[in-house]
C-alpha cells in the first residue's frame, strides 16, 4: 500500500527577503535562488534541493535534517548550529567549514555526513576539503568503533551485544593498528615512522646476534647498515637467509601502502 508523501515542488523561486521562525519542510526545491538572506530557526526537514543557487547566504539554527542537496550552489554560505542529521550532498558547492560546524553529534551519523561531503567534493574535484572530510571521517569512525565496544551508552549496548561486541573491540583494534602503521591510507609520516621502527628492530636484532652489544658503536654500524639491508642493496651473507625473507616481505607491503598513498593523492586532483 502506497500515500503520497506530501511533498511540494518548487520551481523557478526566490528569496526577497530574511526569513526566521518558518517551516519549509518537505519541499522540493528546484531552481531556488537566494544571495545574501539570513535564514534563522527554519526548518527545512526532508527536502531537496535540486540545482539551487544559495550564495553567500546566513543559516542559523536552520534544520536541515534527512535534506538532499544536489548540483547546487552554496558557495560562500555559512552555517551556524545547523542540523544535518542524514543530509546528503551530491556535486554541491558548500564550504569545508560546514565539517567543523554542522557534524551531528552522534559518531555513526558524524561518519555518514563526512562521507557523503567527501564524496561531494571528490566529484567537483576539490582535494584540499577531501582530505579534510577524510580526517573528520576517520575521526569519527575511531570513536564510535571505541564506543561500540567500551562505551555504557544505552544506544551501543542496545545495538552490540555479546559476540557483536567483540566483533567491534577487533575492528577497533584493526582500525588503530592502522592508523598507527600509515594513517589508514592518510598520512606517509605515520608510514615513515613505521619505517623507522623496523629499522630500530634490524638494528636490535643485528646487535644482539652479531654484534657486541656493550659497545655504542656497534648500534651505530648496524643502524647505518640497516637500510641497505631492508632495501637489498647489500648481501649480508652472515644474515640468515629467513630473516632475509622477512626484511624483503616487510619491504614490499610497507612500499606498496606508500604508493598507494602517492595514488590517493593524485587520484584527488
Amino acid at each position: 500500500m502506497l500515500a503520497d508523501s506530501g511533498k511540494t515542488e518548487l520551481k523557478d523561486q526566490r528569496f526577497i527577503a530574511d526569513i526566521s521562525h518558518e517551516k519549509h519542510s518537505n519541499f522540493h526545491f528546484v531552481r531556488l535562488v537566494a544571495k545574501d538572506r539570513n535564514f534563522t530557526n527554519v526548518d527545512f526537514r526532508y527536502s531537496t534541493f535540486d540545482a539551487c543557487y544559495l550564495r553567500s547566504c546566513k543559516f542559523d539554527s536552520c534544520d536541515f535534517t534527512g535534506c538532499r542537496f544536489v548540483g547546487s550552489n552554496l558557495h560562500g554560505s555559512t552555517f551556524s548550529g545547523c542540523k544535518f542529521e542524514y543530509a546528503t550532498f551530491e556535486k554541491t558547492d558548500i564550504n569545508n567549514e560546514v565539517l567543523l560546524s554542522g557534524c551531528p553529534g552522534s559518531e555513526n551519523l558524524k561518519v555518514r555526513f563526512a562521507r557523503s561531503l567527501r564524496m561531494n567534493y571528490q566529484q567537483l574535484g576539490d582535494a584540499l576539503s577531501v582530505n579534510k572530510a577524510i580526517e573528520v571521517e576517520l575521526d569519527a569512525s575511531k570513536e564510535h568503533l571505541y564506543k561500540a565496544w567500551r562505551s555504557n551508552e544505552s544506544y551501543y549496548r542496545k545495538k552490540y551485544k555479546s559476540w557483536h561486541r567483540v566483533q567491534q573491540f577487533l575492528l577497533w583494534m584493526n582500525f588503530k593498528f592502522l592508523d598507527l602503521l600509515w594513517g589508514n591510507g592518510e598520512s606517509a609520516w605515520k608510514l615513515a615512522r613505521a619505517v623507522l621502527v623496523v629499522l630500530t628492530t634490524m638494528t636490535i636484532f643485528d646487535v644482539i646476534n652479531y654484534r657486541d652489544s656493550s659497545q655504542m658503536q656497534s648500534y651505530w654500524c648496524a643502524f647505518m647498515q640497516a637500510p641497505q639491508v631492508f632495501l637489498g642493496t647489500t648481501n649480508e651473507s652472515h644474515l640468515p637467509a629467513g630473516y632475509i625473507s622477512i626484511i624483503t616481505f616487510v619491504r614490499l607491503v610497507l612500499f606498496g601502502f606508500f604508493m598507494a598513498i602517492i595514488v590517493k593523492r593524485f587520484n584527488r586532483r
